[in-house]
C-alpha cells in the first residue's frame, strides 16, 4: 500500500474498534478479526502489534470522549482479542509459510533447506531480541538468569541492576513517540558500550536490566550501576533536539544458593522504587531489613479496614492533672490496636499508615465517638468527671464534614461541648487553607475546647496563634525532658527559661498550658513554679483502660494506687 492507502486502511480498522466499543450489548469478538486483518494486510513486523496496542490504549478513549472503568474494561478486552487474532493469524501465516517451504523442498531440497535455516535464525533472533534497540529482550534475559540458577550453586554469586529512565514519559508526551524511540535506541547503545561485558537487555518501555554473572561482592554491581547511570546521563541529540535524561537503578547482589530468579527480580524491582522515591538519578541497594519492614507495613495497611470493622481498636486514657491540687481535670484518649497476630500496637506503628491511606478519617471518627460515649458515662457517675481530649489528624481537620460530625456526635451522646477537647497539631492549623480555621472557630464558638498539641515542635508562631480559636497549649515533652535534673546545668537552665517564656506568653494570650511527658516530681515542681497549669505524664498516670479513670473520679492523683508515681 501507499502511505495514503495504509492510513485509510488503519483508519477503517480504528472505526471498527470504535463501533465495537460503543456497541450494546458489548462483545469483544470484533477485535479478533481486526487482529487477523492486520496480518492479512501484511502488517506483521514484530513491533506492529505492540505499536497498535500502545497507540490505541493511549489515544482511542480520549479521542472518542469516553471515560470510566467500563470504557477502560471494554478497551482492555478488545485489545486482548486484537492481540489473540493477530498472534493466531501470524502463527497460521508462519505455519503456512513453513508448509510451503517443506513442499518446495521436494522440488529443490537443498535450496529449501540456505532458506529454512535462515528463517529459523531470523525467528530465533526476533524471539530473543528487542526489535527497536537490538538488545536482548525479556525472554533472553530470563533464559540467561534461569541458566545461572540451573548450574552449580556452590560459592557462586550474581548481581542484577534494574535501570529505569527518569521522566521518559514527559519526553514521549511532549515530543512524540518517534523521538522517544530514537532516544531509547541511543540509551541502549550507550549502555551496551558502557557495560557491554555483561548482558544488557531491554525489558520493555524505558526499562533495562543488566545481569552481572559471577560477581565477587556488592561493589562489583555498584560499579556497573555507576557506569550505566553515567552513560545515560549525558546529553543526546535526537532529530535536532538536545535531550538530557537521567535514570534510577535498583541493585541486588547475593549468593545464588538460597534464592531464586523470581526473588532476585522482585528485589530489584522493589529497590528501583526506593531509588525513585529517594529523588531519582541514583541507585539504591536492596536491604532485606527495610524490605521486611515495608512488607509488614503493607500487611498492616491492608488489615486496617477489617480491624476497624471487627473492633480490634480500643482506647486507653491518660490523665491531665492540675498542678495546683493534682486533681484530674481531663484525660487524653489514645488509640491502640489489638492485633490478632502481633499483639498490642501503639499509634506510632499504624497512625502513619492510616494517614497515608486516608483511613485516618474513619479511624479518627471512631475514636472520637468512642471517647465521647465514655466521657458521657463518666459524667453520669460524677458531675465533676474529667473532660476527654481527642487528637485530630491533619486529614480530619481538613475534612469539610468535621463540624457536622462533631456536633452530631455531641447531640447523640448528650455530652456537653465543654467536656470535649480536640487536640490539633501546629502543622494542621498553620497552613494556607482557611477551611480548618473556620471549622475550628465554629467548634470553639459552640464551647468545644481546642488545644494545640506538641507545641514548640512545629511553626511555633505565637503572632499567628493569637488569632486562632484555641483554649490550650500542650508543650512538647522534649522541653520538659530538660528539667529532669535537680541541679541544673546550662542546657537545663535554657529549657526552663524557654518554658517560662512559653507559659508567660500563653497566659498573656489567655491560654492555659499543659506540659507533656512529666515523669519526675522535680519536673512537676519546676513546672508548678513557672506557672504551668496542668501536666500529663507517667508521674501522674500511664495510659490505661477507661475503668482506671472511673476508679479515680473525684480523687487526687496521690490517693490511689492506680497509675502510682515512679520514684523521682
Amino acid at each position: 500500500m501507499t502511505q495514503t492507502e495504509l492510513e485509510a486502511y488503519l483508519g477503517g480498522l480504528t472505526d471498527r474498534l470504535a463501533e465495537a466499543l460503543r456497541a450494546e450489548p458489548f462483545h469483544p469478538r470484533a477485535g479478533y478479526q481486526i487482529g487477523v486483518d492486520l496480518i492479512d494486510a501484511h502488517i506483521a513486523a514484530p513491533e506492529g502489534l505492540g505499536r497498535t496496542v500502545e497507540v490505541i490504549d493511549l489515544r482511542l478513549l480520549r479521542d472518542l470522549g469516553m471515560s470510566g472503568a467500563d470504557a477502560r474494561d471494554r478497551l482492555s478486552r478488545l485489545l486482548g482479542t486484537v492481540a489473540t487474532g493477530y498472534t493466531r493469524a501470524l502463527r497460521d501465516r508462519t505455519l503456512d509459510e513453513q508448509e510451503s517451504i517443506r513442499r518446495a523442498a521436494m522440488v529443490a531440497r537443498q535450496q529449501a533447506e540456505t532458506a529454512l535455516r535462515e528463517s529459523e535464525a531470523r525467528f530465533r533472533h526476533q524471539a530473543t531480541h528487542d526489535p527497536l534497540t537490538g538488545l536482548p529482550n525479556r525472554t533472553l534475559f530470563t533464559q540467561s538468569l534461569d541458566a545461572v540458577f540451573a548450574g552449580p550453586h556452590r560459592d557462586r554469586r550474581l548481581g542484577v541492576c534494574f535501570v529505569d529512565l527518569d521522566g521518559f514519559k514527559m519526553i514521549n508526551d511532549a515530543l512524540g513517540h518517534q523521538i522517544g524511540d530514537r532516544l531509547l535506541v541511543s540509551v541502549a547503545d550507550r549502555l551496551h558500550r558502557a557495560v557491554g561485558g555483561h548482558l544488557v537487555a531491554r525489558l520493555g518501555g524505558d526499562e533495562f536490566v543488566i545481569l552481572v554473572e559471577d560477581s565477587t561482592c556488592t561493589e562489583d554491581v555498584v560499579r556497573v550501576a555507576d557506569a550505566a547511570l553515567r552513560a545515560i546521563a549525558g546529553p543526546a541529540i535526537v532529530e535536532g533536539h538536545e535531550l538530557t535524561v537521567s535514570a534510577s537503578a535498583g541493585i541486588v547482589e547475593r549468593p545464588v544458593a538460597g534464592t531464586t530468579a523470581g526473588d532476585v527480580m522482585r528485589a530489584a524491582d522493589v529497590t528501583l522504587h526506593w531509588a525513585k522515591d529517594a529523588g531519582k538519578g541514583r541507585w539504591s541497594l536492596f536491604d532485606p531489613v527495610r524490605n521486611e519492614e515495608e512488607i509488614t507495613r503493607y500487611a498492616l495497611s491492608a488489615a486496617m479496614p477489617a480491624a476497624i470493622d471487627h473492633g480490634q481498636f480500643y482506647l486507653d486514657y491518660q490523665p491531665l492533672v492540675s498542678l495546683s491540687d493534682e486533681r484530674i481535670l481531663g484525660v487524653e484518649a489514645l488509640v491502640r490496636w489489638r492485633h490478632p497476630e502481633t499483639g498490642i500496637l501503639r499509634p506510632d506503628k499504624f497512625i502513619g499508615l492510616a494517614e497515608e491511606t486516608g483511613l485516618i478519617v474513619r479511624l479518627g471518627g471512631w475514636a472520637l465517638a468512642e471517647a465521647c460515649r465514655e466521657a458521657r458515662r463518666w459524667l453520669d457517675l460524677d458531675p465533676g468527671a474529667p473532660f476527654v481530649s481527642v487528637n485530630l489528624a491533619v486529614r480530619q481537620v481538613h475534612d469539610p464534614g468535621l463540624v457536622d460530625e462533631v456536633l452530631a456526635l455531641l447531640d447523640h451522646t448528650g455530652l456537653p461541648p465543654g467536656r470535649l477537647q480536640l487536640e490539633i497539631t501546629e502543622s494542621a492549623l498553620m497552613s494556607n487553607s482557611a477551611g480548618p480555621v473556620r471549622a475550628l472557630r465554629t467548634l470553639y464558638d459552640r464551647g468545644i475546647r481546642i488545644a494545640i498539641d506538641d507545641f514548640g515542635t512545629g511553626y511555633s508562631n505565637l503572632a499567628y496563634l493569637r488569632t486562632l480559636p484555641v483554649h490550650e497549649l500542650k508543650i512538647a515533652g522534649s522541653f520538659v525532658e530538660g528539667l529532669r535534673r535537680p541541679y541544673p546545668d546550662l542546657a537545663t537552665a535554657t529549657d526552663e527559661r524557654i518554658l517560662t517564656t512559653l507559659v508567660s506568653l500563653a497566659h498573656t494570650l489567655g491560654l492555659t498550658v499543659t506540659a507533656e511527658g512529666v515523669e519526675t516530681a522535680w519536673q512537676a515542681e519546676r513546672l508548678r513554679a513557672i506557672g504551668c497549669d496542668t501536666a500529663q505524664g507517667y508521674l501522674f498516670g500511664r495510659p490505661g483502660p477507661a475503668d482506671d479513670i472511673t476508679a479515680r473520679l473525684g480523687r487526687p492523683v496521690g490517693t490511689t494506687a492506680v497509675g502510682s508515681r515512679p520514684t523521682p
